[in-house]
């Protein structure tokens, strides 16, 4: 499955664009600012219905104008065409569409266009706090397994139930234990399930990640990702009973899979406090492409894989290594965005594959002949 068609009107910066591609790698190279990394966001919101970086959708639309809209042609593994719309207009509802059919919910979506994106941002996994770290391995399985995300999507709106009867019975000053029994049903329904389907994916995980750490660093270093849960010293439904009286005070649900993290460690250190910048750049692209390598396994065709403006802090040996990488057939269609033209002309003078090289200015992006 690749992309072979973007149109783009009002997004962000660029009011304008019809883009096509080749099925293998593609180059968006131009200075800060000028809108490169825009085009691979258009490219992520079709996969998974919002921005990468930006989630409130009205502030993608262009400066002083009324909406924005995103369209992707994609030949996909019957070898025929998917039509993927999203259409944002101020004060009005998204609309995301495939093949001109709407969806009623965007979760079915998700998956559907199986992505992998790697950014500066992605050093976030690694320094901000337990949230980041959920939010990603919770993306990762939703894209392969449609069941977790429904469950997930349910654990979060019982959870929410559950946080506002604490802070109602709280203000009234009662507690009503079988109304709060309701929803503890409902928690442990889901979230077993969570937290078996994260232990399960991660247990596969990890041997393909170091793999590729291993690969990108040079090295033969031990690296792991530790699931870190509560799930680990008892049951849930026990749990929440032991918990029952911080819960009534706080006025919040304390034990749970939204309580969950994931512990990145090198030789049994964590990376945040003992990696180097470089240990730490090569951890979290390794588990992007472990990412990718992990996804293609299960959904049977290659995601569409982006980077976005990585090589700057990569020597030209491991800009080489990863090119190399995903020029092999494991990997499919490549998105790079690249401030310096020159280094990757010099990687395609030497690395032979079908590319195309696109130069951005301004928003205007004009394909080179």
């Amino acid at each position: 499955m690749f992309l072979q068609k973007l149109s783009l009107t009002n997004f962000k910066n660029c009011s304008e664009a019809i883009l096509e591609f080749s099925d293998k790698i593609n180059c968006f190279v131009g200075d800060n600012g000028a809108g490169k990394t825009n085009i691979l966001d258009a490219i992520y919101y079709l996969s998974f219905c919002k921005s990468y970086f930006n989630p409130i959708d009205t502030l993608n639309i262009k400066h002083n104008c009324d909406f924005f809209s995103i369209h992707g042609s994609y030949q996909n593994l019957k070898n025929s065409d998917d039509k993927i719309s999203c259409i944002q207009k101020r004060n009005h509802k998204k609309v995301f569409r495939l093949n001109k059919t709407n969806y009623n919910r965007l979760a079915d979506h998700i998956g559907t266009i199986p992505l992998v994106m790697i950014s500066p941002y992605d050093r976030d996994l690694i320094n901000d706090g337990s949230e980041v770290r959920r939010k990603y391995i919770d993306g990762v399985i939703s894209q392969f397994d449609r069941n977790y995300l429904n469950d997930l999507i349910n654990y979060n709106k019982a959870l929410l139930q559950r946080n506002t009867l604490l802070k109602q019975m709280f203000d009234g000053r009662y507690f009503d234990e079988a109304a709060i029994e309701i929803w503890n049903d409902k928690l442990v329904l889901h979230g077993q399930t969570i937290f078996d389907k994260r232990e399960q994916f991660l247990s596969e995980f990890n041997p393909l990640f170091e793999e590729y750490y291993n690969f990108l660093a040079g090295t033969t270093e031990k690296v792991n990702i530790v699931y870190e849960s509560q799930f680990h010293e008892n049951n849930f439904k026990e749990l929440l009973k032991i918990s029952a009286e911080k819960d009534r005070i706080t006025r919040y649900t304390n034990t749970g899979i939204h309580k969950d993290d994931l512990i990145f460690t090198i030789n049994s250190f964590p990376v945040k406090k003992f990696g180097s910048q470089g240990q730490q750049k090569s951890f979290v692209i390794a588990i992007k492409l472990a990412q990718f390598e992990f996804t293609r396994r299960i959904k049977s065709f290659k995601p569409i894989l982006l980077f976005d403006d990585i090589f700057d802090k990569l020597d030209d040996k491991r800009v080489r290594q990863i090119i190399q990488l995903v020029s092999e057939n494991n990997f499919g269609q490549v998105f790079i965005t690249d401030t310096q033209k020159q280094r990757i002309e010099k990687i395609f003078n030497l690395v032979s594959i079908d590319h195309r090289i696109f130069n951005v200015a301004d928003g205007e992006v004009v394909p080179e002949t």
